[in-house]
């Protein structure tokens, strides 16, 4: 039976190890509370459309899976050459790659069948990377893996911005037939995912936006796009994992097709979207991940429960809500503890309200 919160539930019992995380950045480690139920639960049921518990924080409820032997999510971490022959540069000043300068690896997207090599999965021991690396993960916790470089940042990547575009427009049928085979590759990687790393959501990245606006329309995505991906994440589902979708950018107008497209959860850019507005409207069915920084630019604690109040009082609201919550060393468990004891007690409430029957005996 649901019971309500108690102080009882900060008590620390153990610790969660630091591990690897996303973008070659380890996942620090953090104390392990006496939660009612386990992070994974909690996770399950947010996902399921029930009122958790608590607002899963990614840094301490879930692990964070980006292998590094996948040559992309080292490429994209410290910069080198990607799984199709990319080179990426590492910019100190973003902290962030970009393709090189000069760097073309598909001379036109016509010659994808002959140009391009496909990286053999079956090739690497992922046994051994999970036993070497992750082994150690806590099984309380869910496994969200990511992977990078979506059908439309892969074919940017491997030509320019400006060919792709002209591509969205001109090549429809050759593009078709690109997407297929990336999208087969995708599945074999996303089996893999579950059968040696025991995922329970895959992140997918494919940025659609500028600051502004879409790169282009949602017609235009549910052309050429949305039949690919509607297939990833029905194959997602049949091997009993969660999809979600990151999405730089303000691509607002496209979420009505993500949802559509079989994604559970996206993780978007804040200062591009009006989130909680997005939230409001497609709440019920898109839940909203995350990355909760400007928390670690505050000056003080309670600058930062602030923060965190408005959030939750906001994209929160419906508990579809996780998020990467960063804040300065110091003080991070001290920020952590406030986002578990108000969401948990804000998610009592909200309990109240969809069970109107319920009251703690």
């Amino acid at each position: 039976m649901r019971k309500y919160f108690s102080e009882d539930e900060m008590k620390i019992v153990g610790e969660y190890p630091s591990a690897a995380g996303f973008f070659g950045k380890p996942q620090p480690s953090c104390p392990k509370y006496n939660r009612p139920v386990t992070s994974r639960e909690n996770f399950e049921m947010m996902l399921r459309g029930e009122v958790p518990y608590w607002a899963p924080n990614l840094l301490c409820d879930c692990n964070l899976l980006q292998p590094l032997v996948m040559k992309d999510a080292a490429a994209r971490s410290f910069g080198g050459i990607d799984w199709f022959g990319i080179d990426w540069q590492f910019e100190e000043a973003s902290g962030a790659p970009m393709v090189r300068p000069g760097t073309r690896r598909l001379s036109s997207l016509e010659n994808w069948r002959e140009e391009l090599v496909w990286p053999d999965l079956q090739a690497i021991d992922w046994e051994k990377d999970y036993r070497e690396n992750f082994g150690n993960l806590p099984e309380d916790r869910p496994n969200i893996f990511l992977i990078v470089n979506g059908c439309f940042e892969r074919l940017a990547d491997l030509t320019s911005f400006a060919d792709a575009f002209c591509y969205l427009i001109e090549e429809p049928e050759e593009l078709n037939a690109f997407f297929t085979r990336l999208t087969d590759w995708h599945i074999e990687l996303i089996q893999i995912a579950r059968t040696y790393y025991h995922a329970d959501m895959i992140l997918f990245h494919d940025d659609m936006g500028t600051q502004r606006s879409t790169f282009f329309s949602t017609k235009m995505y549910v052309e050429l796009l949305q039949p690919h991906y509607k297939r990833m994440t029905e194959a997602i589902r049949q091997l009993g994992m969660h999809a979600a979708a990151h999405s730089c950018g303000c691509i607002g107008a496209h979420i009505p097709e993500f949802i559509n497209s079989g994604f559970e959860m996206w993780e978007g850019q804040q200062n591009a979207n009006d989130c909680p507005a997005l939230m409001r409207q497609y709440g019920d069915r898109l839940g909203q991940i995350e990355m909760l920084t400007e928390t670690a630019e505050a000056s003080s604690l309670e600058q930062v429960k602030a923060i965190i109040k408005g959030r939750l009082e906001t994209v929160g609201a419906t508990g579809r809500y996780m998020c990467r919550l960063y804040d300065r060393p110091e003080r991070m468990t001290a920020s952590h503890e406030y986002m578990y004891r108000l969401s948990r007690q804000k998610y009592d409430r909200l309990y109240e309200e969809r069970n109107p029957s319920f009251r703690e005996s």
